[in-house]
């Protein structure tokens, strides 16, 4: 936090120096400078006022970020390692650290669900925003006749505090199941039955975990991201807006999309919820969700205090 002030401070007083000099030499070079120190100081800006909208209790923790496609097949499972790959890349552009905890491949193309563990300053408050269904329209690559094709995946995150969630789970409230892990064959993982199921009756929640060759800890990890779910079923608990907000994301499918990607018959990525467009699609598909996220948070804090 000390670094990021320091930065802005910085950037300021470096804009004033140039705009001091520009009174006096007015120059192609100098008026060169003088924007990029404008650029700068408005990059910093942007930054520290992102900081100041993640105020939550739990948003610095990192996160935990679940993907489950929707109805469609092999069609919506490709949609869902399109979304894999665009938060992978996210997060690489921020060096976070990424962790897969759970990975169940598609039967032919794509991902059934997976779990990633993402950890960096702030990640639980920055991907909050990602929370939601999210629509693909394109032309299917894997339909011959070459139509128009609209796919849903599901986007859910969970801040992950660690051992500091202090959440009681009743023996007799949980359900322990253990099967072989999918995937590839010939790997000592899919040989032993090590991957570990844990279904809490009382919420009806289901979480399981299969990427490491222990059981024990498939099953701590499983713990794990249980009590995430859990803790953030409470806090949303809190709020009546938020409990509506959850039980209206059962169905993956229209008219729940908080964002839709187009590329075909143009391209487009829209956010329903803080009209941001964003016209390349590539790049966010690659990534580049800063501005989305951003704009969401502003659009949440806006709503907050209207």
């Amino acid at each position: 936090m000390v670094e990021l002030w320091d930065n802005l401070r910085q950037a300021k007083e470096d804009l004033d120096e140039w705009l001091m000099l520009a009174q006096e030499d007015q120059s192609t070079e100098v008026l060169e400078a003088l924007n990029e120190q404008v650029n700068a100081l408005t990059a910093h800006l942007a930054e520290t006022e992102l900081r100041t909208l993640l105020s939550g209790q739990q948003d610095s923790a990192a996160a935990l970020l679940e993907i489950h496609p929707g109805a469609g097949g092999t069609e919506a499972q490709d949609w869902a390692e399109m979304l894999l790959r665009m938060y992978q890349r996210w997060s690489e552009r921020r060096e976070f650290t990424v962790k897969t905890l759970d990975f169940l491949p598609g039967d032919e193309a794509g991902v059934k669900s997976v779990t990633l563990l993402i950890e960096g300053p702030y990640a639980y408050g920055l991907l909050k925003a990602e929370r939601g269904i999210h629509r693909l329209i394109r032309i299917s690559p894997f339909d011959s006749s070459g139509r128009r094709h609209t796919s849903f995946a599901s986007v859910d995150v969970y801040p992950d505090a660690g051992k500091d969630i202090e959440i009681e789970i009743k023996d007799e409230d949980l359900r322990v199941d253990v099967f072989r892990a999918s995937g590839p064959g010939g790997q000592k993982v899919n040989k032993t039955s090590s991957a570990v199921r844990l279904t809490h009756e009382p919420s009806g929640i289901v979480v399981s975990c299969q990427n490491e060759k222990s059981q024990f800890r498939n099953k701590d990890t499983a713990m794990k991201i249980l009590k995430a779910r859990l803790y953030e079923l409470e806090q949303q608990k809190l709020s009546a807006e938020k409990q509506a907000q959850y039980d209206s994301k059962d169905a993956i499918g229209f008219g729940s999309q908080i964002r839709t990607y187009t590329l075909q018959p143009y391209r487009l990525v829209k956010d329903h919820r803080s009209k941001t467009e964003e016209s390349n699609v590539d790049a966010v598909l690659d990534g580049s969700l800063d501005t989305l996220i951003r704009n969401q948070l502003l659009h949440e804090h806006a709503q907050k205090h209207s």
